[in-house]
Protein backbone atom coordinates (compact mmCIF):
# COMPACT_ATOMS: atom_id res chain seq x y z
CA UNK A 1 0.00 0.00 0.00
CA UNK A 2 1.16 3.32 -0.83
CA UNK A 3 0.37 7.06 0.23
CA UNK A 4 -0.12 9.85 -2.05
CA UNK A 5 -1.65 13.17 -1.45
CA UNK A 6 -4.57 14.54 -3.16
CA UNK A 7 -4.81 17.94 -4.91
CA UNK A 8 -7.68 19.09 -1.97
CA UNK A 9 -4.58 18.89 0.69
CA UNK A 10 -6.02 15.37 1.87
CA UNK A 11 -3.49 12.42 2.51
CA UNK A 12 -4.56 8.83 2.39
CA UNK A 13 -3.65 5.72 1.23
CA UNK A 14 -4.53 4.03 -2.02
CA UNK A 15 -4.93 0.30 -2.90
CA UNK A 16 -3.72 -1.65 -5.71
CA UNK A 17 -6.43 -2.67 -8.19
CA UNK A 18 -6.45 -6.16 -7.53
CA UNK A 19 -9.11 -6.72 -6.10
CA UNK A 20 -10.11 -9.62 -3.79
CA UNK A 21 -12.25 -12.43 -4.50
CA UNK A 22 -13.37 -13.55 -0.92
CA UNK A 23 -14.81 -11.72 2.14
CA UNK A 24 -12.01 -12.08 4.09
CA UNK A 25 -9.29 -10.52 1.93
CA UNK A 26 -11.66 -7.44 1.17
CA UNK A 27 -12.62 -7.35 4.92
CA UNK A 28 -8.87 -6.59 5.55
CA UNK A 29 -8.95 -4.17 2.75
CA UNK A 30 -11.32 -1.98 4.23
CA UNK A 31 -10.30 -2.24 7.75
CA UNK A 32 -6.63 -0.67 6.15
CA UNK A 33 -8.70 2.08 5.19
CA UNK A 34 -8.58 4.63 8.46
CA UNK A 35 -12.43 6.29 8.25
CA UNK A 36 -13.23 7.20 11.61
CA UNK A 37 -15.56 9.44 11.66
CA UNK A 38 -13.44 12.62 12.01
CA UNK A 39 -11.51 11.97 8.69
CA UNK A 40 -12.08 11.93 4.98
CA UNK A 41 -13.40 8.45 3.85
CA UNK A 42 -12.88 9.38 -0.27
CA UNK A 43 -9.95 6.83 -0.14
CA UNK A 44 -12.00 4.04 0.54
CA UNK A 45 -14.82 5.18 -1.39
CA UNK A 46 -12.78 5.84 -4.65
CA UNK A 47 -11.24 2.12 -4.16
CA UNK A 48 -14.95 0.49 -4.22
CA UNK A 49 -15.52 2.65 -6.77
CA UNK A 50 -12.46 1.55 -9.06
CA UNK A 51 -13.82 -2.41 -8.11
CA UNK A 52 -17.61 -1.49 -9.43
CA UNK A 53 -16.44 -0.06 -12.61
CA UNK A 54 -14.24 -2.79 -13.30
CA UNK A 55 -16.99 -5.06 -13.52
CA UNK A 56 -18.57 -2.40 -15.46
CA UNK A 57 -21.18 -0.87 -12.98
CA UNK A 58 -21.62 3.37 -12.86
CA UNK A 59 -21.27 4.41 -10.09
CA UNK A 60 -23.12 7.56 -8.66
CA UNK A 61 -21.63 9.52 -5.48
CA UNK A 62 -23.01 12.30 -3.33
CA UNK A 63 -20.81 14.67 -1.34
CA UNK A 64 -20.82 16.39 1.94
CA UNK A 65 -20.99 20.07 1.74
CA UNK A 66 -16.63 20.02 2.44
CA UNK A 67 -16.34 17.51 -0.50
CA UNK A 68 -14.02 15.02 1.46
CA UNK A 69 -16.52 12.48 2.50
CA UNK A 70 -18.72 10.87 -0.30
CA UNK A 71 -21.60 8.08 -0.49
CA UNK A 72 -21.20 5.51 -2.82
CA UNK A 73 -24.86 4.01 -4.58
CA UNK A 74 -24.23 1.52 -7.77
CA UNK A 75 -26.79 -0.71 -8.89
CA UNK A 76 -26.33 -4.15 -10.64
CA UNK A 77 -29.47 -4.32 -13.19
CA UNK A 78 -32.31 -6.47 -14.01
CA UNK A 79 -31.94 -8.86 -16.55
CA UNK A 80 -34.10 -9.86 -19.89
CA UNK A 81 -37.51 -10.22 -17.93
CA UNK A 82 -37.82 -6.76 -15.95
CA UNK A 83 -41.53 -5.19 -17.13
CA UNK A 84 -40.06 -2.42 -18.86
CA UNK A 85 -37.21 -0.17 -19.43
CA UNK A 86 -37.12 1.80 -16.14
CA UNK A 87 -37.77 -1.79 -14.08
CA UNK A 88 -34.03 -2.52 -15.14
CA UNK A 89 -33.29 -0.05 -12.28
CA UNK A 90 -36.04 0.40 -10.56
CA UNK A 91 -37.11 -1.39 -7.53
CA UNK A 92 -35.01 -4.19 -6.35
CA UNK A 93 -33.27 -4.60 -2.72
CA UNK A 94 -31.14 -2.45 -1.42
CA UNK A 95 -27.75 -3.40 0.88
CA UNK A 96 -26.73 -1.04 2.67
CA UNK A 97 -23.80 -0.40 4.89
CA UNK A 98 -21.75 3.14 6.62
CA UNK A 99 -18.18 3.43 6.03
CA UNK A 100 -17.45 5.14 8.61
CA UNK A 101 -15.97 3.76 12.24
CA UNK A 102 -15.70 5.07 15.83
CA UNK A 103 -12.48 6.21 17.38
CA UNK A 104 -9.50 4.13 18.59
CA UNK A 105 -8.10 6.68 21.51
CA UNK A 106 -7.64 5.89 24.52
CA UNK A 107 -8.06 2.14 23.85
CA UNK A 108 -5.98 -0.64 24.92
CA UNK A 109 -5.71 -2.81 21.66
CA UNK A 110 -3.47 -5.77 21.84
CA UNK A 111 -3.25 -5.37 17.71
CA UNK A 112 -3.22 -2.29 15.11
CA UNK A 113 -7.01 -1.25 14.73
CA UNK A 114 -6.20 -0.56 11.03
CA UNK A 115 -4.01 -3.76 10.59
CA UNK A 116 -6.83 -7.18 10.50
CA UNK A 117 -5.66 -9.67 12.28
CA UNK A 118 -6.97 -13.53 12.45
CA UNK A 119 -6.24 -14.93 15.87
CA UNK A 120 -7.80 -18.19 16.05
CA UNK A 121 -11.59 -17.75 14.94
CA UNK A 122 -11.89 -13.95 14.81
CA UNK A 123 -10.68 -11.12 12.86
CA UNK A 124 -9.56 -8.25 14.64
CA UNK A 125 -10.14 -4.53 13.55
CA UNK A 126 -11.70 -1.37 13.94
CA UNK A 127 -14.49 -2.29 12.30
CA UNK A 128 -15.04 -5.74 11.60
CA UNK A 129 -18.44 -5.90 12.95
CA UNK A 130 -19.64 -2.62 12.99
CA UNK A 131 -19.84 -2.84 10.26
CA UNK A 132 -17.37 -3.39 7.43
CA UNK A 133 -17.77 -6.95 7.74
CA UNK A 134 -21.25 -6.90 5.99
CA UNK A 135 -19.91 -4.54 3.21
CA UNK A 136 -17.19 -7.09 2.32
CA UNK A 137 -19.75 -10.01 1.90
CA UNK A 138 -21.69 -7.51 0.12
CA UNK A 139 -18.58 -6.56 -2.17
CA UNK A 140 -17.90 -10.00 -3.00
CA UNK A 141 -21.70 -11.24 -4.13
CA UNK A 142 -21.18 -8.15 -6.47
CA UNK A 143 -19.39 -10.37 -9.37
CA UNK A 144 -21.99 -12.90 -9.29
CA UNK A 145 -25.06 -10.61 -9.59
CA UNK A 146 -23.37 -8.82 -12.64
CA UNK A 147 -22.83 -12.28 -13.71
CA UNK A 148 -26.73 -13.12 -13.88
CA UNK A 149 -27.29 -9.43 -15.26
CA UNK A 150 -25.07 -10.27 -18.11
CA UNK A 151 -26.95 -13.48 -18.69
CA UNK A 152 -30.26 -12.09 -17.76
CA UNK A 153 -31.31 -14.14 -15.29
CA UNK A 154 -31.40 -11.32 -12.32
CA UNK A 155 -34.95 -10.64 -12.48
CA UNK A 156 -34.46 -7.69 -9.99
CA UNK A 157 -31.98 -5.23 -9.97
CA UNK A 158 -29.44 -5.32 -6.65
CA UNK A 159 -28.68 -2.31 -5.56
CA UNK A 160 -25.48 -1.28 -2.66
CA UNK A 161 -25.86 1.75 -0.71
CA UNK A 162 -22.46 2.93 1.19
CA UNK A 163 -22.53 5.68 3.24
CA UNK A 164 -20.63 8.56 5.47
CA UNK A 165 -21.26 9.82 9.14
CA UNK A 166 -23.53 6.93 10.30
CA UNK A 167 -21.89 6.68 13.55
CA UNK A 168 -22.30 10.54 14.35
CA UNK A 169 -26.11 10.80 13.43
CA UNK A 170 -26.50 9.51 10.29
CA UNK A 171 -25.58 12.24 8.43
CA UNK A 172 -24.89 10.34 5.03
CA UNK A 173 -28.12 8.21 4.22
CA UNK A 174 -30.22 11.02 3.84
CA UNK A 175 -28.59 12.35 0.79
CA UNK A 176 -28.55 8.69 -0.80
CA UNK A 177 -32.51 8.46 -0.13
CA UNK A 178 -33.11 12.41 -1.63
CA UNK A 179 -30.72 11.59 -4.73
CA UNK A 180 -33.11 8.15 -5.40
CA UNK A 181 -36.13 10.11 -4.94
CA UNK A 182 -34.76 12.60 -7.58
CA UNK A 183 -34.13 9.83 -10.23
CA UNK A 184 -37.40 8.51 -9.39
CA UNK A 185 -35.62 5.01 -7.90
CA UNK A 186 -37.82 3.03 -5.68
CA UNK A 187 -36.35 0.00 -4.31
CA UNK A 188 -38.80 -2.49 -2.78
CA UNK A 189 -36.79 -3.75 -0.12
CA UNK A 190 -33.52 -2.73 2.29
CA UNK A 191 -31.01 -4.49 4.00
CA UNK A 192 -29.47 -3.15 6.96
CA UNK A 193 -25.86 -4.64 7.39
CA UNK A 194 -25.13 -3.73 11.32
CA UNK A 195 -23.97 -6.94 13.71
CA UNK A 196 -27.16 -9.02 14.83
CA UNK A 197 -25.11 -12.06 14.85
CA UNK A 198 -27.32 -12.30 11.41
CA UNK A 199 -30.52 -12.34 13.25
CA UNK A 200 -33.13 -10.52 11.82
CA UNK A 201 -33.94 -7.39 13.55
CA UNK A 202 -37.20 -6.00 12.43
CA UNK A 203 -37.49 -2.55 14.24
CA UNK A 204 -35.32 -0.09 15.97
CA UNK A 205 -35.40 2.54 18.81
CA UNK A 206 -35.23 6.32 17.52
CA UNK A 207 -32.39 8.72 18.92
CA UNK A 208 -32.39 12.54 19.74
CA UNK A 209 -29.28 14.51 21.35
CA UNK A 210 -30.51 17.56 23.24
CA UNK A 211 -27.66 20.08 24.65
CA UNK A 212 -29.07 22.74 27.43
CA UNK A 213 -27.33 25.89 28.14
CA UNK A 214 -28.47 27.23 31.39
CA UNK A 215 -27.46 31.33 31.65
CA UNK A 216 -27.36 32.81 35.42
CA UNK A 217 -25.63 35.50 36.73
CA UNK A 218 -22.36 35.35 38.24
CA UNK A 219 -21.92 37.20 42.00
CA UNK A 220 -19.79 36.13 45.10
CA UNK A 221 -20.46 33.01 46.83
CA UNK A 222 -21.13 35.20 49.98
CA UNK A 223 -23.80 36.90 48.26
CA UNK A 224 -25.55 34.49 46.82
CA UNK A 225 -28.97 36.87 46.50
CA UNK A 226 -27.31 39.12 44.43
CA UNK A 227 -26.94 36.35 41.73
CA UNK A 228 -28.66 33.57 39.83
CA UNK A 229 -26.94 29.99 40.33
CA UNK A 230 -26.99 28.34 36.72
CA UNK A 231 -25.59 25.08 37.91
CA UNK A 232 -28.50 24.90 40.61
CA UNK A 233 -31.37 25.71 37.75
CA UNK A 234 -29.55 22.92 35.68
CA UNK A 235 -29.82 20.54 38.44
CA UNK A 236 -33.62 20.96 39.07
CA UNK A 237 -33.70 20.94 35.12
CA UNK A 238 -32.29 17.46 35.39
CA UNK A 239 -34.01 15.88 37.90
CA UNK A 240 -37.09 16.59 35.81
CA UNK A 241 -35.80 14.86 32.98
CA UNK A 242 -34.75 11.99 35.12
CA UNK A 243 -38.59 12.10 37.29
CA UNK A 244 -39.84 11.84 33.16
CA UNK A 245 -37.56 9.05 31.99
CA UNK A 246 -39.10 7.21 35.21
CA UNK A 247 -42.36 7.87 34.25
CA UNK A 248 -41.82 6.85 30.32
CA UNK A 249 -40.57 3.80 32.01
CA UNK A 250 -43.93 2.72 33.01
CA UNK A 251 -46.06 3.39 30.21
CA UNK A 252 -49.28 0.76 29.21
CA UNK A 253 -47.70 0.71 25.41
CA UNK A 254 -44.34 -0.37 26.33
CA UNK A 255 -43.05 -2.98 23.95
CA UNK A 256 -41.47 -6.00 25.21
CA UNK A 257 -40.27 -7.29 22.31
CA UNK A 258 -36.94 -5.03 22.82
CA UNK A 259 -34.19 -5.37 24.42
CA UNK A 260 -34.70 -2.22 26.37
CA UNK A 261 -39.02 -2.53 26.01
CA UNK A 262 -39.59 1.22 26.99
CA UNK A 263 -38.22 4.54 26.04
CA UNK A 264 -35.40 6.21 27.50
CA UNK A 265 -34.18 9.28 28.90
CA UNK A 266 -30.57 9.84 29.75
CA UNK A 267 -27.95 12.81 31.00
CA UNK A 268 -24.92 12.56 29.37
CA UNK A 269 -22.21 15.08 29.75
CA UNK A 270 -22.15 18.20 32.27
CA UNK A 271 -20.13 21.11 32.98
CA UNK A 272 -20.26 24.58 34.57
CA UNK A 273 -18.62 26.78 37.06
CA UNK A 274 -15.23 28.50 37.61
CA UNK A 275 -14.74 28.45 41.02
CA UNK A 276 -15.97 27.52 44.16
CA UNK A 277 -16.63 30.81 45.59
CA UNK A 278 -18.00 31.92 42.69
CA UNK A 279 -22.02 31.78 41.43
CA UNK A 280 -21.69 30.10 38.71
CA UNK A 281 -23.46 32.26 35.62
CA UNK A 282 -23.49 29.03 32.82
CA UNK A 283 -23.82 25.31 33.21
CA UNK A 284 -24.25 22.92 30.19
CA UNK A 285 -25.53 19.53 29.89
CA UNK A 286 -26.52 16.97 27.27
CA UNK A 287 -29.30 13.84 27.28
CA UNK A 288 -30.48 11.63 24.89
CA UNK A 289 -33.68 10.36 24.56
CA UNK A 290 -34.21 7.16 22.24
CA UNK A 291 -37.92 6.35 21.68
CA UNK A 292 -40.30 3.12 20.72
CA UNK A 293 -41.24 3.53 17.13
CA UNK A 294 -44.80 4.64 18.22
CA UNK A 295 -43.68 7.41 20.69
CA UNK A 296 -42.27 10.91 19.53
CA UNK A 297 -40.17 13.47 20.40
CA UNK A 298 -43.01 15.34 21.66
CA UNK A 299 -44.05 12.92 24.25
CA UNK A 300 -40.63 14.31 26.34
CA UNK A 301 -39.85 17.33 24.35
CA UNK A 302 -43.20 19.53 25.30
CA UNK A 303 -43.47 18.52 29.11
CA UNK A 304 -39.41 19.32 28.84
CA UNK A 305 -39.68 22.70 27.35
CA UNK A 306 -42.73 23.56 29.51
CA UNK A 307 -40.51 23.14 32.36
CA UNK A 308 -38.18 25.13 30.46
CA UNK A 309 -40.25 27.84 30.61
CA UNK A 310 -41.10 27.74 33.88
CA UNK A 311 -37.66 27.44 35.25
CA UNK A 312 -36.42 30.56 32.97
CA UNK A 313 -39.36 32.46 34.35
CA UNK A 314 -38.08 31.70 38.03
CA UNK A 315 -34.91 33.42 37.14
CA UNK A 316 -35.80 36.39 35.33
CA UNK A 317 -37.50 37.14 37.96
CA UNK A 318 -34.42 38.05 39.80
CA UNK A 319 -32.54 38.93 36.34
CA UNK A 320 -33.92 39.44 33.54
CA UNK A 321 -30.80 38.65 31.48
CA UNK A 322 -31.02 34.91 32.73
CA UNK A 323 -32.44 32.01 31.02
CA UNK A 324 -32.44 28.42 29.49
CA UNK A 325 -32.11 27.50 25.70
CA UNK A 326 -32.34 23.98 24.87
CA UNK A 327 -31.51 22.84 21.70
CA UNK A 328 -31.42 19.65 19.21
CA UNK A 329 -28.35 18.61 17.96
CA UNK A 330 -29.26 14.71 16.19
CA UNK A 331 -31.86 13.03 15.30
CA UNK A 332 -32.52 9.43 14.11
CA UNK A 333 -35.98 8.39 13.62
CA UNK A 334 -37.03 4.67 14.54
CA UNK A 335 -37.28 1.97 12.49
CA UNK A 336 -40.96 0.19 12.30
CA UNK A 337 -41.82 -3.05 11.22
CA UNK A 338 -45.32 -1.84 9.78
CA UNK A 339 -44.68 -2.74 5.78
CA UNK A 340 -41.80 -5.30 6.23
CA UNK A 341 -43.90 -8.07 6.48
CA UNK A 342 -42.85 -9.73 2.51
CA UNK A 343 -39.41 -8.87 3.76
CA UNK A 344 -39.69 -10.29 6.78
CA UNK A 345 -41.10 -13.58 5.11
CA UNK A 346 -38.41 -13.88 2.77
CA UNK A 347 -35.68 -13.63 4.98
CA UNK A 348 -37.52 -16.20 7.24
CA UNK A 349 -37.81 -18.53 3.86
CA UNK A 350 -34.09 -18.08 3.37
CA UNK A 351 -32.87 -18.72 6.65
CA UNK A 352 -35.16 -21.06 8.44
CA UNK A 353 -35.10 -18.31 11.37
CA UNK A 354 -38.57 -17.36 11.90
CA UNK A 355 -37.60 -15.08 15.24
CA UNK A 356 -37.96 -11.12 15.03
CA UNK A 357 -35.89 -9.07 17.17
CA UNK A 358 -35.81 -5.13 18.34
CA UNK A 359 -33.18 -3.35 19.40
CA UNK A 360 -32.56 -0.13 21.45
CA UNK A 361 -29.51 1.10 19.28
CA UNK A 362 -30.32 3.08 16.26
CA UNK A 363 -28.96 2.59 12.54
CA UNK A 364 -29.70 4.32 8.78
CA UNK A 365 -32.39 1.55 8.96
CA UNK A 366 -35.46 4.46 10.30
CA UNK A 367 -34.35 6.55 7.33
CA UNK A 368 -34.95 3.94 4.64
CA UNK A 369 -38.40 2.99 6.56
CA UNK A 370 -39.14 7.02 6.72
CA UNK A 371 -38.47 6.58 2.95
CA UNK A 372 -40.91 4.28 2.31
CA UNK A 373 -38.66 1.68 1.47
CA UNK A 374 -39.51 -1.61 4.11
CA UNK A 375 -36.56 -2.54 5.93
CA UNK A 376 -34.80 -5.01 8.14
CA UNK A 377 -31.46 -5.19 9.79
CA UNK A 378 -29.53 -8.56 9.80
CA UNK A 379 -25.31 -8.59 9.38
CA UNK A 380 -22.30 -10.62 10.57
CA UNK A 381 -20.64 -10.14 14.25
CA UNK A 382 -22.66 -9.02 17.44
CA UNK A 383 -23.32 -5.19 18.53
CA UNK A 384 -21.62 -6.27 21.93
CA UNK A 385 -18.17 -6.04 20.08
CA UNK A 386 -18.92 -2.70 18.30
CA UNK A 387 -17.09 0.72 19.61
CA UNK A 388 -14.64 -1.28 21.72
CA UNK A 389 -10.87 -2.42 21.59
CA UNK A 390 -9.92 -5.58 20.03
CA UNK A 391 -13.35 -5.59 18.35
CA UNK A 392 -13.96 -8.58 15.95
CA UNK A 393 -15.95 -10.39 14.01
CA UNK A 394 -15.89 -14.47 13.85
CA UNK A 395 -14.93 -16.16 10.26
CA UNK A 396 -18.24 -18.33 10.93
CA UNK A 397 -20.36 -14.84 10.61
CA UNK A 398 -19.01 -13.75 7.77
CA UNK A 399 -19.31 -17.19 6.28
CA UNK A 400 -23.04 -17.29 6.89
CA UNK A 401 -23.02 -13.62 6.00
CA UNK A 402 -22.11 -15.30 2.82
CA UNK A 403 -24.18 -17.90 2.54
CA UNK A 404 -27.63 -15.60 3.28
CA UNK A 405 -26.26 -13.00 0.56
CA UNK A 406 -25.96 -15.78 -1.88
CA UNK A 407 -29.35 -17.76 -1.43
CA UNK A 408 -30.82 -13.54 -1.03
CA UNK A 409 -29.16 -12.78 -5.07
CA UNK A 410 -30.38 -16.83 -5.87
CA UNK A 411 -33.99 -15.17 -4.81
CA UNK A 412 -34.21 -12.53 -7.49
CA UNK A 413 -33.33 -14.83 -10.31
CA UNK A 414 -35.60 -16.21 -12.85
CA UNK A 415 -34.65 -19.68 -12.04
CA UNK A 416 -35.39 -18.90 -8.03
Amino acid sequence: MTVSTRTDGLSHAVMDTDYPSNSIDWLTRLIAFDTVSRHSNLALIEDVQRYCEQLGLSVDLTFNDAKNKANLFVTVAAGGNANNSADIINHGLVLSGHTDVVPVDGQAWTSEPFVATIRGDKLYGRGACDMKGFIACALTLLPKAVQLSNSGQLSRPLHLALSFDEEVGCLGAPLILADLKARGITPDYCIVGEPTNMAMVVAHKGIAVYRCRVHGKSAHSSLTATGVNAISYASRLIGYVDTLAEEISHRDDNDALFDVPYSTLSVGTIQGGTATNIVPNLCEFTFDYRNLPHMTQDDILLPIQAKVAELSAQMQARAPETGIELTQEESVPAMTDNDSAELQALVVALTGDTQRHKVAYATEGGQFTNSGIPTIICGPGSIEQAHKADEYVKLNEIERCDSFLQRLLESCTMDK
